[in-house]
């Protein structure tokens, strides 16, 4: 009895260490490479298809490797890269790719570490090609989208030509930016150059300032020489028509316009109140004090 217990005991374990060989389990987020004596023979709940769940395999022959049928993320390590301008920069970037062929992936690369790797010199090679035919300024803000376009289409085609087994779905900059030991430098040359354009703008600004001066100094002296000259002709035209209008009246009155005449002088001389005269009482200066207007 004791043996026959003994014997079932050991078939039990027998069948279940069978099973435990046989029957494996694959996740939704799983794909399962089954692999006989180290070769890959098929691939369970590969992307594109449904097959999650329970499945069997060839015990003892054949073993599953398992791989994240999810996007997979890798951030790539600090990369020092020359720009077109000779301006060193300090990149940081991150590539989302997936394993679209787990066969060629695991004969390509076999394990994740090596997978790494190798999927961040594709990355870092990329960068060191796109970003260098760039400037600074461009990587910076300027072109940063089309680069990071350009560098995505670019990895892509590495993978697809080294037979990764890999589809890259994203590949971003987390930072571009100029190393430590270079920033003082770079911001002094930046201060420098916008000092100088400021003095350019300024100096621009002045001598179109000096020209609008000289223009409207110009226009100013013409304006008052073409005023003066008209007021000389107009006043010259009114003294000829004033001599002409008083040639006719002292014509026409001779006695009057003497009058005239004496009343000016009397105006221009004693009309301030200032002035002294010393001169005879029948001086003919003040015959019309006397005798008024008909006076010879």
């Amino acid at each position: 009895m004791n043996r026959r217990l003994t014997g079932w005991a050991i078939l039990a374990i027998l069948v279940v260490i069978v099973l435990a060989n046989t029957l494996f389990v694959v996740e939704q987020r799983e794909q399962a490479l089954v692999l006989r004596f180290g070769e890959p023979v098929r691939v369970i709940n590969q992307p594109g298809r449904q097959q999650a769940g329970l499945h069997a395999k060839v015990p003892f022959m054949e073993n599953v490797k398992k791989l994240d049928r999810r996007n997979l993320s890798l951030e790539a390590d600090q990369e020092e890269i020359i720009a077109a301008d000779q301006e060193r920069l300090v990149v940081d970037a991150f590539i989302r790719y997936r394993i679209n062929d787990p066969l060629q992936y695991y004969r390509t690369l076999r394990d994740d570490r090596t997978a790494a790797d190798r999927i961040e010199r594709l990355l870092n090679s990329a960068l060191r090609q796109t970003l260098g035919s760039a400037t600074s300024n461009e990587i910076i803000s300027g072109r940063r989208a089309e680069l990071v376009r350009q560098t995505r289409i670019d990895v892509s085609r590495r993978a697809a030509s080294s037979r990764l087994g890999i589809s890259v779905i994203d590949v971003r900059i987390k930072r571009a930016d100029l190393p430590a030991a270079n920033q003082a430098a770079v911001y002094r040359r930046m201060q420098t150059s916008r000092q100088q354009e400021a003095a350019q703008i300024r100096a621009v600004g002045e001598q179109q300032k000096r020209e609008i001066i000289a223009s409207a100094d110009k226009e100013v002296a013409i304006t008052l020489a073409t005023a003066t000259e008209v007021a000389e002709s107009t006043r010259g035209e009114g003294d000829s028509q004033r001599t002409r209008i008083f040639a006719d009246s002292f014509g026409k009155d001779p006695s009057f316009a003497s009058f005239y005449r004496s009343m000016q002088a009397y105006e221009a001389s004693l009309g301030q109140g200032d002035t002294t005269m010393v001169l005879s009482p029948d001086s003919a200066f003040f015959r019309y004090f006397d005798r008024g207007p008909g006076a010879k």
